[in-house]
């Protein structure tokens, strides 16, 4: 009663249209990629590739593995997933006659029709059909498109290893593509390949000598389809990409086309987003004079924390002038902006000092530049910025400061495995390398994007609800749409953890490192300067906007990072320069002919409200004379620190907070020789800058 059917429409697949917020279509993209090439083309070697990654019986069996098939029907019945082994012929008879719905109704047609296509057609027909229609992610349809996306080549020219990672791709083409994939992609897609090359001497189609020679053959660097320039290419590449790794829509049916696509992006922001990229940084630089000017690479996300949507993103210079998108890349370490994490895992979870005292903005820790930390298991003693000695400080006043020292005692104090689970829990991937290297996590010693970071930012402003930003408002197909989840999730830090946070981090626009970023709304913060200043950031937010700057030195031609230092020729670029002032001249546009807003906060902590006690200094006379701050030959002064201001702006008073519980600070062990960081946010010894 099951009739072999004519061909899908994949043939003739409609294009994908993307718009902005307000309906304007920015980019047109989903024709089919595909040229279609006799088997004949194809090197035997790269036949027996996909034979080994998918279906080594597919030259003996009947075309169908009815094992695969139960359990394909059981995970889709059991809700286990969607996943089933599937043959040669059923994948070929899946993409050539059948859609891509996972449906008890779909696999039992796949399953009939594959039995009478093994009967009807050869094998090699069978694979012919098969190499020419699976999807290999870049956009690609067919191996002989796969070849030029990831070789280069034609696929005549193409050898075992090279046709093994295109076999392995089939899996998971997003996952899989190395120049996107992170360290888990890389390493699943590395051991797919290994099993393909074992699977490829088991069945004899290899020499083990051969097989013992063989590197994994890093593909070339995608080239962006044509139209998507500017920065219309990073939004179609975000879009894609929540679209598929949430499950939306799988990457075989949104490379099939026909989905309307509606983004969240906002043209006017847009539009000052980029002014403001260009009026505060690209307008200053000058590549042809100055080498460090030619490695600049800014990003920036900009939310809005109510709805979790984007509203602004800038990925680069353009889509097919700098193919990383600098918005999402996780590659450079985040430096201080990790700070208010650490001290909301502090806030959450009811830390207290290594004497005892109850964490919080009004805890005074010793700033002295390189104390060992205490109670950590490994030796940590990293130094402040420019080797400053601060003598006991308050957290709010080590926040606006960025003081190294502080933080690093903070992050043991408050517990690093809980630091870490408090970072994953706001949106910090838990795959993200260096998240629990140690004390050192305090001063952002993980890679993360300015997407990444706007979130965890945008989560805080929402108090403490979480934000996932999201860049996609709607996908629909054939008046269909495809289901989207809430940008805006459960409680991810109580209110009062976030709020805290919040009315510490306006002391840091107000009157520490992010003055640059003053507004007329209220404005919460966060400067970051890596080691060798190889990336700068500010993080901050009114109560409407939350916005990530990340500044990248990345040489442009090896790739390699770099340091920032001389870039615009100014000497030095850190967290308080060039990031700070692109989000104050994109927010004051962005928020431009709005009343100005203030902070709700529902907290009695922090410079963001009025303190109802004395307001006390900042190092206690009460110190006790054992404290290292106050004696022997090494003690630290507390330096003077004149805030500065907007220039539009009156001088805006540093306001204490209430005094803590004990005035007395911690009393650590200050012998011994201090250990270097090895890595870390504004924390290298006399290389200057805000922290």
């Amino acid at each position: 009663m099951v009739d072999v059917p004519d061909a899908n429409a994949a043939a003739t697949a409609q294009a994908n249209v993307y718009k902005t917020a307000d309906g304007k279509v920015i980019a047109r993209t989903g024709e089919i990629n595909r040229e279609k090439v006799p088997l004949s083309q194809i090197p035997v070697a790269v036949q027996h590739d996909f034979v080994a990654a998918e279906n080594k019986t597919f030259y003996s069996d009947k075309g169908v593995d009815l094992k695969g098939m139960a359990r394909g029907v059981y995970n889709t019945l059991s809700g286990h997933g969607t996943q089933g082994g599937s043959t040669i012929t059923q994948q070929y008879v899946k993409n050539y006659y059948l859609d891509q719905n996972q449906t008890i109704s779909r696999k039992a047609k796949e399953l009939i029709i594959s039995l009478k296509v093994d009967q009807e057609v050869s094998k090699s027909d069978i694979l012919d059909g098969y190499l020419n229609t699976a999807y290999f992610g870049r956009g690609a349809y067919g191996v002989q498109a796969a070849a030029q996306a990831y070789y280069g080549v034609d696929v005549s020219k193409l050898d075992a290893e090279q046709g093994a990672y295109l076999a392995s791709l089939v899996q998971a083409p997003s996952q899989y593509d190395w120049a996107v994939a992170g360290p888990e992609g890389k390493k699943l897609v590395t051991a797919r390949w290994n099993y393909v090359l074992d699977n490829m001497v088991g069945m004899k189609w290899m020499d083990p000598a051969a097989r013992a020679k063989a590197t994994f053959p890093v593909p070339i660097a995608p080239k962006p389809l044509p139209g998507l320039t500017g920065q219309s290419g990073y939004f179609v590449e975000l879009a894609d990409h929540q679209l598929e790794s949430s499950g939306a829509i799988t990457d075989a049916q949104l490379a099939a086309g026909g989905w309307t696509i509606t983004l969240s992006i906002d043209p006017s922001k847009q539009r000052d987003l980029q002014n403001a990229v260009k009026t505060e940084l690209t307008s200053q630089l000058d590549p042809k004079d100055r080498k460090t000017d030619a490695a600049v690479q800014p990003g920036a996300v900009s939310v809005d924390p109510k709805t979790g949507y984007i509203v602004a993103l800038y990925g680069g210079a353009g889509y097919t002038e700098h193919y990383v998108s600098n918005a999402t890349r996780s590659d450079y370490q985040v430096a201080s902006t990790f700070k208010p994490i650490a001290f909301a895992s502090a806030l959450e979870n009811h830390a207290t000092t290594q004497d005892g005292r109850p964490i919080d903005a009004s805890t005074i820790y010793d700033g002295t530049s390189r104390r060992p930390v205490q109670g950590a298991s490994v030796p940590f003693a990293p130094p402040n910025e420019d080797g400053v000695n601060y003598g006991n400080i308050t957290v709010q006043k080590a926040m606006d400061d960025s003081v190294n020292s502080v933080f690093a005692q903070l992050a043991v104090d408050a517990g690093l495995d809980k630091v870490a689970n408090t970072a994953v829990g706001l949106g910090m991937p838990s795959s993200t390398e260096g998240l629990r290297d140690g004390p050192s996590i305090a001063l952002g010693t993980m890679g993360a994007s300015p997407l990444t970071m706007a979130g965890i930012y945008a989560t805080f402003d929402n108090h403490g609800q979480k934000v996932t930003p999201s860049i996609v408002k709607s996908a629909v197909r054939n008046g269909t749409p495809a289901q989207l989840s809430s940008p805006i999730g459960g409680q991810a830090v109580s209110r009062a953890t976030a709020d805290a946070v919040t009315s510490v981090l306006t002391g840091v626009v107000n009157s520490g490192t992010g003055s640059a970023a003053q507004q007329k709304s209220d404005v919460a913060g966060k400067t970051g300067t890596s080691d060798s200043d190889k990336s700068a950031w500010f993080t901050g937010y009114t109560p409407d906007l939350v916005t990530s700057v990340g500044l990248f030195g990345q040489d442009a031609k090896t790739g390699a990072q770099v340091t920032l230092s001389g870039a615009g020729g100014d000497g030095r670029v850190n967290g308080g320069t060039f990031p700070a002032q692109i989000w104050g001249a994109y927010t004051q546009a962005a928020i431009s002919g709005e009343d100005a807003e203030h902070f709700d906060l529902d907290t009695d902590q922090g410079a963001g409200v009025v303190p109802d006690a004395p307001i006390p200094s900042h190092t206690p006379s009460s110190a006790p004379p054992s404290s290292p701050a106050s004696t022997g030959p090494s003690a630290p002064t507390v330096p003077s620190h004149t805030p500065s201001t907007h220039p539009s702006e009156p001088p805006v008073p540093s306001r204490s907070p209430k005094p803590p519980v004990s005035p007395n600070p911690p009393n650590p062990t200050t012998s011994g020789q201090p250990v270097d960081p090895g890595g870390g946010g504004d924390e290298q010894q006399g290389v200057p800058g805000f922290g």
